[in-house]
């Protein structure tokens, strides 16, 4: 059995996840701002489907990606070089979680990122917590990414894609833009070989956590991303 919580309660120490499934460690509560933030900065995230109670994990290892440690294959790299698509940062975030949320996954069927969840993120956008990376081609937004920044620290949610490389093309301008913004490093939550082809790499929760303490210390100011300015956030 595991904790249930009600709004006004604390999560239970990590040590009570359970190891199978990896990482859970209790239900209930809510998606408030408060909680949110207060699940990233200790390490916990939310993952549920719909029907379900709110589930929080901590699994053991993370799947973690130092920004400046991503691997871009040639072809990749070639497509960077080519002025056929634009990538923005934070110029459509609700149409970017709409997507990740709708847009077919293979060996997928249905979506964690249910109305509830992308009401959830798109409060913390306006708060200046949770970012999109978009890429845009001929005016039309083909792929991208979102997630959550506190600190020096960046925990990726999802991604999606409508063009050949469109959320790869996303993802290597995010590493870019936190590599220059002295992020120290990416949560990819649950280990899966494509994360191993990129260059993400699986990390005890308990060095895990000790990043997340210290990364997420660092003091700044929550707000929008802009391409152009590589001092923030």
């Amino acid at each position: 059995m595991i904790p249930w919580l009600d709004t006004h309660d604390d999560f239970p120490p990590l040590e009570h996840a359970l190891p199978e499934p990896n990482g859970l460690l209790c239900a209930g509560a809510d998606l408030s701002p408060q909680r949110l933030l207060l699940a990233y900065r200790r390490g916990i995230f939310p993952w549920f489907s719909p029907g379900e109670p709110i589930l929080w994990w901590s699994p053991d290892p993370r799947m973690t990606l130092a920004p400046s440690a991503l691997k871009i294959s040639r072809s990749l790299r070639r497509r960077l070089r080519q002025d056929d698509h634009e990538v923005r940062f934070d110029s459509d975030f609700d149409n970017v979680i709409l997507a990740c949320a709708t847009v077919p996954r293979n060996g997928q069927n249905g979506t964690w990122i249910t109305p509830e969840m992308q009401a959830a993120y798109r409060r913390l956008h306006a708060l200046g917590y949770a970012h999109s990376v978009e890429t845009w081609i001929d005016g039309e937004l083909v792929g991208g990414l979102y997630g959550i920044a506190i600190g020096r620290m960046f925990y990726g949610e999802s991604m999606f894609s409508l063009a050949t490389d469109a959320s790869k093309i996303a993802l290597a301008h995010l590493a870019r833009y936190l590599t220059a913004n002295n992020f120290g490093l990416i949560d990819c939550q649950m280990s899966t070989a494509h994360l191993a082809s990129l260059g993400a790499r699986e990390m005890s929760r308990r060095d895990f956590i000790a990043r997340v303490e210290t990364l997420t210390a660092e003091t700044v100011r929550p707000g929008r991303w802009s391409n152009t300015d590589t001092t923030r956030p």
